[in-house]
């Protein structure tokens, strides 16, 4: 192999992780950092854990406490039917009352 070959090879390499990792990023970014719920006269704060590959972020809080959301559905309970102040809202709502926290 000639050392003209090896080192597009490397590049193209380089190139194509370092346009991966931005992908992912930017999916990461568009979700809050945390949201803030209420449940059962309790505040908790929720905190960005992972972000599927289909676009559905998982937030945890303490006691075994976590939700999903997507960009354009609603929050869920996992595990859990239980209610709270975050339960069924969308980002959009979620940020408009003050509950999502993003990291500035």
């Amino acid at each position: 192999m000639s050392k003209s070959l090896a080192v597009l090879l490397v590049a193209t390499s380089v190139q194509s992780f370092g346009t991966s990792a931005r992908a992912e990023g930017v999916l990461f970014d568009q979700f809050p950092f945390a949201v803030a719920c209420e449940y059962k006269g309790t505040q908790h704060a929720f905190y960005l854990s992972k972000v599927t590959a289909d676009g559905t972020a998982t937030y945890q809080a303490s006691d075994n406490f976590a939700g999903t959301i997507t960009l354009d559905g609603a929050a869920k309970a996992v595990g859990s039917d239980a209610g709270g102040s975050c339960l069924g809202k969308t980002l959009a709502e979620l940020r408009a009352s003050g509950q999502a926290r993003d990291i500035k």
